[in-house]
């Protein structure tokens, strides 16, 4: 049936194209988790999304456009458990810790997907959001809700050093040179010492 050229036209239109991009975001995420970035070949996403390759392109001109996509979908869905369960440890070093922990377990359900971001956010050749939402994110629920905005520099940088040691960490785990019980540890001494200064 054709649309009308109503006022609600546009919103139809931009809802269908957000599904289309998130269909294609899942395709891109569940290739990864099978195959890594190798098997994020842009013609199998599309036509694992139903999409044509010229589509594709449109939304997401390179294959690393489509892994920071992907890492974006992952911290949404990371997000989205923090605020149904925020965490609800005294200290701001516990709550970060928590929310850390919350992610590698996540990340570690698909390791082959994890590999890949993590890969992807090391030799990243675009701009990814990745460290400054993990950044913002550890500040909100240690800071008891302060914004990159609100945060002084110096609070910025400490959080912004405890997501580096949480990323690299995870990295030594993908290559089998940490258990997660040893992460924890690492991230737990981490967050002691760089989130010190936060008031509760």
């Amino acid at each position: 049936m054709e649309s009308h050229p109503a006022p609600g036209g546009h919103s139809v239109r931009t809802r269908s194209q957000h599904q289309r991009r998130k269909r294609i975001v899942q395709a891109a995420a569940a290739l990864a988790s099978r195959g890594g970035v190798e098997a994020m070949q842009m013609r199998t996403v599309a036509e694992r999304a139903g999409v044509a390759l010229g589509t594709l392109y449109r939304y997401f001109p390179s294959k690393m456009d489509l892994v920071v996509a992907v890492v974006g979908e992952e911290i949404d869905l990371l997000e989205s458990s923090i605020e149904r369960r925020p965490p609800g440890a005294a200290t701001p070093a516990s709550r970060a810790v928590d929310v850390l922990m919350r992610a590698t377990r996540g990340l570690m359900r698909e390791p082959e997907l994890a590999d890949a971001l993590i890969r992807s956010l090391i030799l990243a050749e675009v701009q990814t959001p990745f460290g400054d939402r993990m950044t913002g994110l550890l500040l909100r629920v240690s800071a008891d809700g302060l914004t990159l905005e609100e945060a002084t520099e110096e609070q910025i940088d400490l959080a912004g050093s405890l997501s580096s040691v949480w990323v690299q960490e995870l990295l030594e785990m993908l290559r089998g040179r940490r258990t997660y019980d040893q992460i924890q540890r690492r991230i737990e001494t981490a967050a002691a010492r760089l989130l010190a200064d936060i008031p509760s």
